[in-house]
Parts: C-alpha cells; sequence; structure tokens
C-alpha cells in the first residue's frame, strides 16, 4: 500500500521520534511505500530512514522551493511547482494519508485532504496519528464541528485517531481489506 504521511521537517524530542521511527518500521516491514514530502530534514528523515532500513519503498514530492532539502536516495522523487500541486501530487500518489505531528504545513495539509474527503473527491482513509495526545485539541474541535452541524457526514467517516502506529496501520490495512 502507498501510504501517504504528512509530517513535520522540524527536528523534534524523543516523544515524537520514538513512536515516529516505531510506525516507519511497520510501514516498512510490511512492505508498504511511503510516499512524503520528500525532506531530508527532522521527523520527515527520521520517517525515511525508519522506512527503508525496514524495507519499505520511498516516494517524495518536494517543492521547487525546498528541492535542495530533497531527500537523494528516494526510490522516486517528484519535484513540484508549489504547495497546491504538491499536495495534489501526494494524494495522487496515495492509497491512504496518515497525518502525523506538524505544523501549520502539516495542518494546511490535513485540512485539505479533510475537505476533499467530505466533499466526496476521494475516498481514502485517512488518520491522525495522536503522539502524546497532540491533536487532543483538534480531535475536540472536530467533534464540536459534527455535534453543531458543520460536517455533512459522521465524523468518523472522515478520519480515525489512533494513539499509535500500531493502531493506525490496522486501520488503514483493514480499510484496505488487507487484514
Amino acid at each position: 500500500m502507498n501510504i501517504c504521511v504528512f509530517l513535520s521537517a522540524a527536528d523534534l524530542d524523543d516523544r515524537y521520534t520514538v513512536p515516529a521511527r516505531e510506525f516507519a518500521e511497520l510501514l516498512g516491514r510490511g512492505g508498504h511505500t511511503l510516499v512524503w514530502g520528500g525532506s531530508e530534514s527532522g521527523l520527515m528523515k527520521v520517517v525515511a530512514d525508519g522506512v527503508q532500513e525496514a524495507g519499505g519503498r520511498l516516494v517524495g514530492v518536494s517543492v521547487d522551493f525546498l528541492a535542495a532539502k530533497a531527500r537523494e536516495n528516494a526510490d522516486e522523487m517528484v519535484i513540484a511547482r508549489d504547495l497546491a500541486e504538491r499536495k495534489a501530487l501526494l494524494l495522487e500518489k496515495s492509497d491512504a494519508i496518515v497525518v502525523m505531528v506538524g505544523g501549520t504545513g502539516t495542518l494546511d495539509e490535513a485540512t485539505e485532504i479533510l475537505e476533499l474527503k467530505k466533499h466526496g473527491k476521494h475516498t481514502k482513509p485517512v488518520v491522525l496519528l495522536n503522539t502524546a495526545g497532540f491533536y487532543d485539541g483538534l480531535r475536540e474541535q472536530f467533534q464540536r464541528m459534527e455535534d453543531e452541524g458543520f460536517l455533512p457526514l459522521p465524523l468518523t467517516e472522515l478520519v480515525f485517531f489512533a494513539k499509535d502506529g500500531v493502531g493506525a496501520l490496522a486501520y488503514l490495512e483493514e480499510s484496505a481489506g488487507l487484514q
């Protein structure tokens, strides 16, 4: 399965890097392909290293103004013209999406993917990997959106919140009929 992972390119502490590395190793050992922003920095590098070292493939989609930070030994690397094209290519090249910890760029990617799913532009499973409770506040906000009628379909049809990588991968594999 080609699994797109949206995540930070920042250097983060062990409470985020250790679970990210564990998830990456699960992806690689499972024979999955990581589709990601292509960066050789921060958490993006941690996940790419873990997937590759565990036998998985790497498909990167960088953007022209970050091309100098793109991983050189990815199995495939595409350079998009801008962030909009990058997001479209990441979605196109994936069978499922996992959102890991990140900043405004990751939040932008997550909300766009969910908005496209809400409007039926894709039906791919989306998981928010809630490492160390990082997305507790967002989950609460999404629940409020559902409760107050802002979502045209149940939140559970849009996104699955996983507390760890094992739960995230199990959900994706079940959604794809691999279990």
